[in-house]
């Protein structure tokens, strides 16, 4: 199997991978931390998805997609911190002023898990802001230790991947998630 990661341009793969098996279902589109939170509730069904699609129309992408051949099999959110809720975040400190990019959901579709697809996605994503000028990029991974995660949570992360890819620990944050701790991780692009 060959990976291969591409900007998410194309909204058909992007709701592969994202998207309801219900069209009018409420699923998240990884919107959650990309548009302010009154946006995000107002936004039901159908309209989420039309939101998505406008977003794949515009540059940069609104993230990356990994693919096995022509099968899209993953997606990661990436964009500057600036551009997403984290700009804001109460719960997840800023280390210091540079414009750093965010990488906050990495999600693989069940029957492609366990191929090393989130280790592909993580690159990629770091390739994708390195190629549009970030200076560095943060993640906000669980810091799960060898603690199983419910699999519905785990697309923030975990530590252990991030590590892999070169990523260190930036600072330690206030925010939980599935009964884990995030911590910051960053990885310097300069």
């Amino acid at each position: 199997m060959t990976i291969e990661v591409r900007p998410a341009s194309v909204f058909e793969d992007v709701r592969t991978v994202l998207g309801p098996k219900s069209p009018g279902a409420n699923v998240c589109w990884c919107l959650s931390y990309r548009i302010p939170s009154k946006l995000n509730n107002e936004l039901r069904g159908p309209a989420r998805g039309e939101y998505v699609a406008e977003l794949c129309r515009t540059r940069p992408a609104p993230g990356v997609l990994a693919y096995d051949g022509d099968d899209p099999v993953g997606w990661a959110a990436v964009a500057p911190r600036a551009d997403t809720s984290f700009a804001r975040n109460r719960k997840i400190p800023h280390v210091d002023d540079l414009p750093v990019w965010s990488l906050w959901c990495v999600r693989v579709r069940p029957g492609h898990r366990k191929q090393g697809i989130s280790h592909a996605l993580i690159a990629g994503a770091v390739d994708f802001a390195r190629t549009h000028g970030a200076p560095a990029i943060e993640a906000y991974p669980l810091d799960n230790g060898d603690a199983k995660v419910d699999l519905t949570m785990a697309y923030a992360g975990l530590r252990k991947n991030f590590e892999r890819a070169g990523f260190t620990h930036a600072a330690d944050t206030t925010s939980v998630l599935a009964g884990h701790p995030r911590i910051l991780m960053r990885l310097d692009l300069r």
